[in-house]
């Protein structure tokens, strides 16, 4: 197959959090772990692995820009949080929000990062108030389209909105690939049946997700079939679960700056068991995406409790299904 596209493949050091937090990688191993497998583009949380954020020194930016040389990677995007209630007994008010997301374009552009992943529960109108700063600092602002969130949804629709009338182009999305989970992970459905669902209910649930049925109706229906707390817990669930038709991708393809290849469960190198890749990617493919797509593996905290994690192994088969729908094999 030969390459008809310009997408890039990168990691987001999130996959890595396992084995950081255990001690059993450093910073600089998850750099080159995602080097290994050619996927160099490099999404980065300050929060989870810069220890000190956001008060680092020029001595740990000169690291990391002697990593990226080293082994020959690209910072892509920092994740940015935003604290709504980091004070006590009251709200951010606007200009501490406005502060809040400045401090972390600027720490992006340190980094070298030309995309900043905007948490979801940022308003709109604080994306405005940060069009001209994200411009001086050369930073595009991408709000995350994450589950239940999806392009539809009232509050992504406003931040479309915003965007449009700013007229900035660095203001858009990073959709996270979970708002195509076409199945409920198996991962997950294993986790609940240890944890004490009803095997024969999670399996219908599962199904349930795929028919699409009403979750008020569900949950009644799991009642009748008697039905725990675990069970019922895992209809809840599903309401913080989408699936999205693919190509709802196209129409917002100009203010898509980057992609978060969010996944649960590498079967093998070619595919997810949740996420339909051999959908979605095409449609990037159409609709003429160049960003980067950063492997975000989640599948850890549903195995943890019984099975090593290793997430090397789950990003590098994401990594070799990428290479293949991209036509790079």
């Amino acid at each position: 197959m030969t390459k008809n596209n310009s997408i890039k493949r990168g990691v987001s050091l999130y996959s890595f959090q396992e084995e950081y937090f255990l001690r059993k990688m450093t910073l600089e191993d998850c750099i080159a772990a995602s080097a290994s497998m050619g996927a160099l583009g490099i999404e980065s949380i300050g929060e989870q692995m810069m220890p000190g954020f956001p008060n680092l020194s020029e001595g740990f930016y000169n690291q990391w820009h002697g990593w990226m040389d080293k082994y020959g990677t690209t910072p892509t995007c920092h994740d940015m949080f935003l604290d709504l209630k980091k004070f006590k007994g009251r709200m951010m008010t606007d200009d501490e929000m406005l502060e809040s997301v400045i401090r972390d374009l600027k720490h992006a552009n340190k980094l070298g990062c030309t995309v900043i992943r905007v948490i979801v529960n940022t308003p709109p109108h604080i994306m405005a108030k940060a069009a001209p700063y994200a411009e001086k600092y050369n930073v595009r602002m991408g709000v995350e389209v994450h589950s239940p969130f999806h392009f539809d949804h009232e509050w992504i629709q406003q931040h479309y909105e915003t965007a449009e009338k700013v007229g900035s182009p660095y203001l858009g999305f990073i959709p996270d690939m979970g708002i195509f989970e076409k199945h409920y992970p198996r991962v997950r459905s294993e986790r609940n049946i240890r944890e004490g669902a009803h095997a024969e209910i999670v399996y219908y649930i599962a199904d349930a997700h795929e028919r699409k049925e009403d979750l008020d109706q569900l949950e009644q229906e799991v009642k009748k079939m008697g039905g725990n707390e675990r069970d019922l817990a895992m209809v809840e669930d599903l309401r913080h679960i989408v699936y999205t038709d693919p190509r709802r991708l196209l129409e917002f393809m100009p203010r898509i700056f980057h992609i978060h290849g969010k996944f649960y469960e590498m079967v093998d190198d070619t595919t997810e068991y949740s996420i339909p890749y051999d959908e979605v990617i095409p449609v990037l493919i159409e609709g003429g995406y160049t960003g980067y797509i950063s492997s975000e593996y989640e599948g850890n905290r549903h195995i943890q409790d019984v099975y090593p994690v290793d997430s090397r192994e789950q990003v590098r088969r994401q990594q070799a299904m990428f290479r293949k729908l991209l036509g790079e094999d």
